[in-house]
């Protein structure tokens, strides 16, 4: 018999086999998608509480860096190293990077060891010691990107088809959320999740102040709420949030998903496990479309602001801190750890560093990993859970771009 994830799945998994002249792995990023509603379950089939490894708490790791910090030995450097330069000298597009044409034999077992870790596990890791600041960006790029093919498949991050973005304040208005991304300017982030399995930042150079990073685990928070404020969680986990996809649309799509922030995994999963997604810049834009005489959809009900101010004070309570030095690489799970950023402060026109050289401004590389439940990762309740791409933001058939800089 067909089960209703095979059925729902069906459509998805058409994008293997796309075109390779405009998707070079032959995969098309999968996109944003509304859940398959019919999966979305009650707050009364919602655990009490969440048990396992994914459950942590900020003080089992805040003295105890060795848990979830690795510094990257010479011989795994100059081994990073020389898988970068290999494939600079193929001139291969960066879109076309994968394990086979980027390999890491001494490595690779860290890091299969490190994906089982971020999906089934604590959910987050920094290693430190990449050269940054001494590599090219095009350098950077290709030895992060070649790391980050040993967690998962790269799929866009906006409607350009950036699979390689870049974290910085290119003067954009914070306060303009119906049409500006936040990674683009430089003002806080809130808890929130991205639209992938998996988001990696390599920091290429920080910021004068601020910028510092922090996070929480998903399940420690639902377990707290459930405690303290039971009827916040029921709010969270209703299918009536409405969240803005500012503008990044195929033909024929609307301009909003309808979920909820909190899910259950899919009917495959015979212990499921609670499912995050939710960033709060995306459900306070709408103002275009939910209010006035033209509405189309309800504006956020005080039960929902409510929702909102506790679930951010319980965050910020959890939260594990960090700093990103130039050279570190952090990897977050989305479905199961929230993280946000604070504001930060660029250094001024003509500073220069501590080496006497001109100070740069902070710039962070991104990637949006999947790791989809095809191959062992989380058993989702969109339509698109098998598909080795899933997630990530597809706008008609743009390929994928690989800007070494912000653009």
């Amino acid at each position: 018999m067909t089960t209703a994830v095979e059925t729902a799945t069906s459509q998805g998994l058409a994008l293997s086999g796309a075109d390779t002249d405009k998707f070079p792995d032959g995969l098309k990023t999968s996109g944003q998608h509304p859940p398959v509603y019919s999966w979305v379950r009650p707050y009364a089939d919602f655990p009490k509480v969440h048990t396992g490894p994914t459950v942590w708490k900020a003080e089992d790791y805040r003295n105890s860096p060795e848990l979830w910090t690795h510094r990257f030995s010479d011989n795994e450097i100059q081994e990073i190293s020389a898988a970068a330069d290999e494939f600079i000298e193929m001139e291969i597009p960066l879109t076309g990077i994968s394990k086979t044409n980027f390999a890491l034999p001494n490595l690779s077992r860290r890091l299969e060891e490190l994906r089982k870790d971020l999906i089934d596990g604590k959910g987050f890791y920094l290693f430190k010691g990449i050269p940054a600041q001494q590599w090219s960006l095009q350098k950077c790029a290709t030895a992060y990107m070649g790391l980050g093919t040993y967690l998962g498949y790269f799929v866009s991050q906006n409607g350009r088809g950036h699979v390689l973005g870049h974290v910085k304040d290119l003067g954009e208005d914070p306060t303009k959320t119906d049409r500006v991304r936040i990674y683009r300017t430089n003002a806080r982030q809130y808890f929130h999740t991205d639209g992938s399995d998996i988001v990696g930042l390599l920091c290429v150079a920080k910021s004068m102040s601020g910028g510092e990073s922090d996070i929480a685990s998903t399940h420690q928070v639902f377990n707290v709420l459930q405690e303290r404020h039971p009827d916040v969680v029921q709010t969270l986990v209703e299918p009536n949030w409405y969240f803005d996809r500012k503008g990044e649309t195929s033909e024929g799509e609307e301009q909003w998903i309808r979920g909820s922030i909190f899910y259950l995994e899919n009917e495959r999963a015979e212990n499921p496990r609670v499912y995050a997604r939710f960033d709060p810049m995306n459900v306070t834009s709408l103002a275009r479309f939910n209010s006035g005489p033209n509405a189309q959809i309800p504006p956020l009900s005080e039960k929902q602001k409510y929702a909102m101010e506790v679930f951010e004070k319980t965050c910020a309570e959890l939260s594990l801190h960090m700093i990103l030095a130039p050279g570190d690489i952090q990897f977050v799970s989305n479905s199961h750890v929230f993280h946000a950023r604070t504001a930060y402060t660029d250094h001024p026109a003509g500073a220069v560093d501590e080496n006497g050289n001109p100070a740069r401004r902070r710039h962070l590389m991104r990637l949006w990993l999947s790791a989809p439940e095809s191959e062992s990762g989380w058993k989702l309740p969109y339509h698109d859970t098998l598909e080795k791409k899933r997630g990530g933001i597809q706008v008609n058939d743009q390929p994928p771009h690989c800007p070494l800089d912000a653009e």
